[in-house]
């Protein structure tokens, strides 16, 4: 009979993520990454030491980022513009289909 309940003595997964693994999974330079965030694109939550944490749609974000900039020789600059376009539309688009549903019933 097992007396410990181990899911209990695990730690919460948090779905924050630190700037090393966010580096290696965002697969992005750290020049790059301190650049937009000085453009203020990211918006990273802090730890009480000041340091950034980020979360996985940040990551789908800079990879979307960095293809864009790849694709179409842009900088970092050019390539969120585009990104943040493209955020709008989806979001737009999500909202019409909404309003369609609701024309429907």
């Amino acid at each position: 009979m097992d007396m410990y309940r181990y899911d209990e003595d695990l730690p919460i997964q948090s779905d924050y993520i630190a700037w090393a693994e966010f580096i290696e999974l965002a697969a992005v330079h750290p020049t790059r990454l301190g650049e937009l965030l000085e453009l203020g694109w990211l918006h990273p939550a802090r730890t009480a030491q000041e340091e950034y944490l980020f979360t996985r749609k940040d990551v789908y974000r800079i990879r979307k980022l960095e293809r864009i900039c790849a694709d179409f020789n842009l900088n970092a600059l050019g390539g969120s513009i585009i990104v943040d376009l493209l955020d709008r539309i989806d979001q737009l688009e999500r909202k019409v289909q909404e309003l369609e549903l609701l024309i429907r019933d």
